[in-house]
């Protein structure tokens, strides 16, 4: 994992974003912020286990998927099993040790 400060590649609204093995966050202060990088760490592990690739097709998917039945960009990309799981567990610093292998289908 290599933490990148990058404030363009970042989308408006947003603190942080992840592409296996960078996160890419807001600003250098947001790198001392341990919830945020602990849910950007809880994706890095979601596209290991996806091979990367195989994430990022079903994380549109299902957004698109969600976006069409909420109506709601903001409801939608909340709503995505990946997001689920990162913000239920982000605040659990130790979620990662006892994580099983594809959480995130628990939260389809």
């Amino acid at each position: 994992m290599i933490i990148i400060v990058v404030k363009y590649l970042i989308p408006k609204g947003y603190k942080g974003i992840t592409f296996f093995p960078f996160i890419f966050l807001l600003n250098k202060e947001d790198g001392k912020k341990v919830v945020l990088v602990n849910h950007e760490k809880i994706h890095i592990r979601q596209q290991l286990e996806l091979l990367v690739v195989l994430f990022f097709v079903l994380y549109v998917i299902e957004f698109l998927f969600r976006f069409f039945k909420y109506g709601d960009w903001n409801k939608a990309y909340r709503n995505i099993s990946f997001e689920k799981e990162a913000y239920s567990n982000e605040k659990d610093l130790n979620y990662l040790k006892k994580r099983s292998f594809w959480s995130w289908v628990n939260y389809f």
